[in-house]
């Protein structure tokens, strides 16, 4: 789908889930208009295949697994000894864990929704935010969802997951509001990738009820909105959340 283009030359962008999905559209947008590109993934055999579908050599492949505090620093390290400072963070990886009822959730898989979703994001930030502070410049896009908002059933650690995503985004942006860091994220209701996959077909049938629009959201058009956030242009917008949910949430 053809779009606005934002000028990220001379950037530096890291992008977390970045081998597929939601995260592959976003770091395609960003090389387009110039960015270099990390894309951090723990699958090495998609990042390889993701890192082959770009253009140019300004595209590289981390492993990392978000969720551990080492591999994140190690990934960090890596990623400015190929690309230069990060100033772009965009924080994609997510995982959806089982549909089920809080009486029958198992504390293991909450503890994963949990570790992948709220501590990646928390490591992510952690690490590059302060990266970022001395040059007094920064863009962090955390990517929640509609159900942070609005609480999926059987859905309970994945809903609880994006509701502190959102509330990390809010905290942070105030935190670094004089920095020169803006911080925001994005709510999407449900977008077709293979993370449908991790769901029942009910799950699937019960989201898709929900939006207006009658259908579900393209990896574009998050990858649009989250463009601009980690555009030199989103300078005085920050702890912001921004809908893209085809009419479900209008608040």
């Amino acid at each position: 789908m053809a779009g606005n283009q934002y000028n990220f030359s001379g950037r530096h962008a890291v992008v977390t889930g970045g081998a597929s999905g939601i995260g592959l559209a976003i770091a395609h947008k960003l090389a387009e208009g110039g960015a270099a590109v990390s894309l951090w993934d723990r699958n090495a055999d998609m990042l390889e295949q993701a890192r082959a579908g770009f253009k140019g050599g300004k595209v590289r492949g981390v492993v990392v697994d978000v969720s551990d505090e080492t591999s994140v620093a190690a990934a960090t390290a890596q990623s400015e000894q190929n690309g230069g400072v990060v100033e772009i963070l965009v924080n994609s990886a997510g995982i959806t864990g089982p549909n089920q009822t809080v009486c029958d959730y198992s504390v293991q898989d909450w503890d994963q929704v949990m570790a992948v979703n709220l501590r990646g994001t928390f490591l992510c930030c952690r690490a590059l935010a302060a990266r970022m502070v001395p040059g007094n410049y920064g863009r962090i896009v955390n990517i929640a969802s509609i159900a942070g908002k609005e609480g999926n059933p059987n859905a309970s650690a994945y809903s609880a997951s994006k509701a502190a995503v959102i509330a990390l985004t809010k905290s942070l942006g105030k935190e670094l509001a004089r920095t020169g860091i803006t911080v925001n994220c994005v709510t999407p209701a449900a977008v077709h990738t293979a993370i449908f996959d991790q769901m029942s077909q009910q799950h699937i049938d019960y989201m898709l009820s929900k939006i207006p629009m009658g259908r579900f959201g393209q990896t574009d058009e998050v990858a649009a909105l989250v463009a601009w956030l980690a555009s030199a242009d989103c300078s005085f917008t920050t702890g912001g959340t921004f809908d893209v949910s085809g009419g479900r949430a209008t608040y």
